[in-house]
C-alpha cells in the first residue's frame, strides 16, 4: 500500500479561514490562513488547500496574496480553488507559488477547461473536485456551492474528467459534509474502482478513526479534513500516529516510513 496523505482544509473568506456546517453553513473564524498553514506545514501535513469561498474579483487579489504569503512559510504542496475558471486563474495562482489549482464548477460547465489547463500546466496541477449528493440510489454531481444540479452521475464525471486530463479527484460527499459522521466509503470506492487517479476523501471526518476507514473501504490516495484540525480537537500528527498504529503506510516526520 502507497503512503496515504492528510491534507488539511481552509475555507478562506475575506482572508480568514472559516468552517462549514452542513451543506456548507458558515461558522465562526478559525484564525489567520497563513499562521494555520505553518502549523500544519510543523504537524506533518503532506498537503494543503485554500478554498476561496467568497470566490469575488475582489477576493480573488486578497487570496492571490495569502498563497505568495503562505508559499513563503510553508514547505508541502498548496492547492488552490474557488472562482478559478480560466487558463489564466490558473496561471495567476500557481504564479504566485500554488502548487496545483482545483476546479470544480468551472470544470462541470466548461469541461474543456481541464484539458486546457492539463496542456498548459501538467496534469499533476489540474485537481478536479467533486460535490456530489445521494438521491435515486445514485451519487448525483452538484455545482454553484452545492446548489446548482447538473444530472450528471458522480462516477460517469470523475472518468470523463480522467479522460480529459485531470491528475486528481477531489470528492466531497454533499450529505456527509459538516456531520462528523464519517465519509461516504460506498461513494468513494465506486470513483476509485472508475479511475487510475488519485482521489482524495473529503465531507465527514471527524476524527482519526475515519481516516482508517476511508482507507480501508475505499482505497482513496489522501483524506482531506478541515474543523477537526482547525479547532483543535487533533493534530495532524496525532492523525497520522493513529493511522500508523493501525497499519496505514504514512509519512512521519523524522522517522522512516
Amino acid at each position: 500500500m502507497l503512503t496515504k496523505r492528510i491534507i488539511p482544509c481552509m475555507d478562506v473568506r475575506d482572508g480568514r479561514v472559516v468552517k462549514n456546517l452542513r451543506y456548507f453553513t458558515p461558522l465562526p473564524d478559525a484564525g489567520d490562513p497563513v499562521t494555520l498553514a505553518r502549523a500544519y506545514n510543523d504537524q506533518g501535513a503532506d498537503e494543503l488547500v485554500y478554498l476561496d469561498i467568497t470566490a469575488s474579483v475582489e477576493a480573488r487579489s486578497l487570496t492571490i496574496e495569502l498563497v505568495r504569503r503562505t508559499a513563503d512559510e510553508v514547505f508541502i504542496p498548496l492547492t488552490v480553488a474557488g472562482g478559478i475558471s480560466s487558463v489564466a486563474d490558473m496561471n495567476a495562482v500557481l504564479h504566485a507559488g500554488a502548487d496545483k489549482t482545483g476546479i470544480n464548477t468551472a470544470a462541470a460547465t466548461n469541461p474543456s477547461l481541464i484539458s486546457e489547463g492539463a496542456l498548459r500546466f501538467g496534469s499533476q496541477c489540474i485537481v478536479v473536485a467533486i460535490d456530489a449528493k445521494h438521491e435515486a440510489d445514485d451519487w448525483w454531481v452538484y455545482t454553484h456551492g452545492g446548489r446548482k444540479a447538473t444530472g450528471r452521475r458522480a462516477v460517469d464525471w470523475a472518468h470523463e474528467a480522467q479522460e480529459r486530463g485531470a491528475g486528481e479527484i477531489l470528492l466531497t460527499s454533499m450529505d456527509r459534509d459538516g456531520t462528523g459522521d464519517g465519509y461516504d466509503t460506498t461513494l468513494l470506492r465506486q470513483v476509485t474502482d472508475a479511475v487510475n487517479i488519485p482521489v482524495i476523501a473529503s465531507g465527514g471526518a471527524s476524527k482519526p478513526e475515519h481516516f482508517v476507514d476511508v482507507v480501508r473501504k475505499a482505497n482513496v490516495d489522501a483524506v482531506l479534513a478541515a474543523s477537526m484540525f482547525h479547532y483543535g480537537h487533533y493534530t495532524v500528527t496525532q492523525a497520522k500516529e493513529h493511522m500508523r498504529a493501525n497499519s496505514v503506510p504514512v509519512r512521519l516526520q523524522g522517522v522512516p516510513g
